[in-house]
């Protein structure tokens, strides 16, 4: 088992991973600058929230969906089961 302090730099390190990766679809696809400092943005907050849950030992509520109910694009949807499958 992780403690806090690991787990924290395995989220760290993840993120970053996720940072490049955006990076190399940026360099490649040139989207608006308005929509990669969204996505920068949202990914930032994200880190955020889940060092805060981390940091107050509270991961019950981390896979709970708190928008609207979206239909999201088939790619993200495999993703999201992907990742809810483990």
């Amino acid at each position: 088992m992780l403690n806090t302090a690991q787990a924290r730099e395995l989220v760290n390190q993840i993120f970053e991973e996720e940072a490049l990766l955006l990076a190399g679809i940026v360099a490649v696809h040139k989207p608006d600058d308005d929509l990669v400092w969204r996505l920068a943005r949202n990914l930032d907050l994200l880190r955020g929230r889940v060092l805060r849950r981390l940091d107050a030992g509270d991961a019950e509520d981390a896979g709970q969906n708190q928008w609207p109910n979206l239909t999201p694009r088939p790619a993200i949807e495999h993703l999201l089961q992907s990742i809810r499958n483990g």
